[in-house]
């Protein structure tokens, strides 16, 4: 399941984010501080809860979900989404909804890293994360 995900990770490498986030619709203010955070995940399981938190200098954010199973998030630039995240192979694959948009945050673990997809029209930003 969702194993290998399991533990720290800090942000070593991040492609195209600003793009992202311009696509995304967030504020060029937030866009500039949250371009320059260098956040780390962790991620966790208790039972069929999975909890995934990021913690940087921007901001804070956690979820908890089940796989498979719609619930509501309020991201870190403070859209109020409805998500829902599935593993498909071995990704964890995140849809986000709101106001008619959609974005998809997949995350994969390559060669010992998890490398993060956000996806969103034809933006792709990169993000790449080493385990702690």
């Amino acid at each position: 399941m969702v194993e290998s995900f399991l533990g720290t990770w800090k942000l070593v490498s991040s492609e195209n984010f600003e793009d992202y986030m311009k696509e995304l619709g967030v504020s060029l203010a937030t866009r500039n501080v949250a371009g320059l955070a260098k956040p780390s995940v962790s991620i966790s399981v208790d039972g069929d809860v999975v909890s995934i938190k990021t913690e940087s200098s921007f901001k804070n954010t956690m979820i908890s979900f089940k796989l498979g199973e719609e619930f509501e998030e309020t991201t870190a630039d403070n859209r109020k989404v409805k998500s829902i995240i599935t593993l498909d192979g071995d990704s964890l694959i995140q849809v986000q909804k709101w106001l008619g948009k959609e974005t998809t945050i997949k995350r994969q673990i390559v060669d010992g890293k998890m490398v993060v997809e956000c996806i969103m029209n034809n933006i792709v930003s990169t993000r790449v994360y080493e385990k702690v």
